[in-house]
């Protein structure tokens, strides 16, 4: 990714994603998103158990910015189309823990005790499940924007999931560490490469674990390219006993705009036209092979099927 792309491209998204609280501060007319309860929901897979875990949602006012290739006039008709609000858009947050045997994995983290008021719930889900952050044996990143990696860190610096082997995609740890790349980047991408190094810059070495897309990260979990929304994003597929589950990260951000238009850009995407290339092959797919998904930005229980809508793609929750 080049400097014309970082120009073209989700700049003020990634910074925001930093620090997400900007988003509450400035929508305080709209009030505050209805969280679900209970925010956890599980479902068994083969021999694994995927449990969806939400952390919250934070709900931004829809301006102009946030899908960058349409009019906000469209944008707004395709929400009203599907009888959601057309002022604001709910962002929920959701991270995955996935238990296979006595190994508990978490994908993505969303934000700990750094976020918004509205987010930092995957502590007390995991305490209704019965388990300590200290239980959590891996955590799996798809991509260093904050609000998939903040978690991995309390306010005071802690490690939030202190036994855990952190793992992280080769390819996006490298760009983010880039010195050239963060020093050629403009002033409002500064703070997301200054946030991947605060993060995860001082994970003990032994502790952080790069991995290829296609690698197998463990018995059933495997890694897959999903560039665009960030230099080196992956999605992960769990497969157990003959059935399988894909975790597709931000391939889309909320699916009522940018699954229903997966032509659009929301404000987030570092390669626009990436994004809209991995978004149109990895629904193609689920679709094809009729597979169960999740992604972090889906709305509850965030665990579903893609199907076909017109010349995009629906969610369909689970039940």
């Amino acid at each position: 990714m080049d400097r014309r792309h970082f120009l073209g491209a989700g700049i003020a998204g990634a910074s925001a994603l930093t620090f997400s609280s900007v988003w509450s501060q400035a929508s305080p007319n709209f009030g505050v998103p209805s969280l679900p309860a209970p925010g956890f929901k599980r479902m068994k897979l083969g021999a694994m158990e995927v449990i969806a875990l939400n952390d919250g949602a934070t709900r931004r006012p829809l301006g102009e910015e946030f899908v960058r290739n349409a009019p906000l006039e469209q944008v707004k008709s395709l929400l009203a189309s599907q009888n959601l609000p057309t002022d604001y858009v709910d962002i929920p947050y959701t991270p995955y823990l996935v238990l296979s045997g006595n190994t508990r994995f978490l994908i993505d983290t969303g934000f700990a005790d750094n976020g918004p008021p509205t987010t930092g719930k995957v502590a007390g889900h995991l305490a209704a499940l019965g388990l300590k952050p200290e239980d959590i044996d891996h955590v799996i990143i798809s991509h260093y924007h904050g609000d998939h990696i903040n978690g991995l860190r309390k306010k005071n610096g802690s490690l939030t999931y202190p036994k855990a082997k952190v793992h992280v995609p080769a390819p996006e740890h490298a760009f983010w560490f880039d010195d050239a790349k963060m020093n050629a980047a403009p002033p409002a991408l500064k703070g997301a490469f200054e946030n991947a190094r605060r993060v995860i810059g001082a994970i003990p070495a032994e502790q952080l674990l790069r991995f290829e897309p296609g690698a197998e990260l463990a018995p059933g979990i495997r890694a897959e390219a999903a560039f665009g929304h960030t230099p080196g994003m992956n999605l992960f597929t769990l497969s157990s006993e003959g059935q399988r589950f894909v975790y597709v990260a931000d391939v889309t951000n909320i699916p009522s705009l940018f699954a229903r238009s997966p032509d659009w850009a929301v404000s987030f995407d570092m390669d626009p036209e990436m994004a809209r290339q991995t978004r149109r092959r990895v629904f193609d797919m689920l679709i094809k092979d009729n597979t169960t998904v999740g992604g972090f930005h889906f709305p509850f229980p965030a665990i579903g099927t893609m199907q076909a809508a017109g010349s995009g793609y629906a969610f369909q929750p689970l039940a």
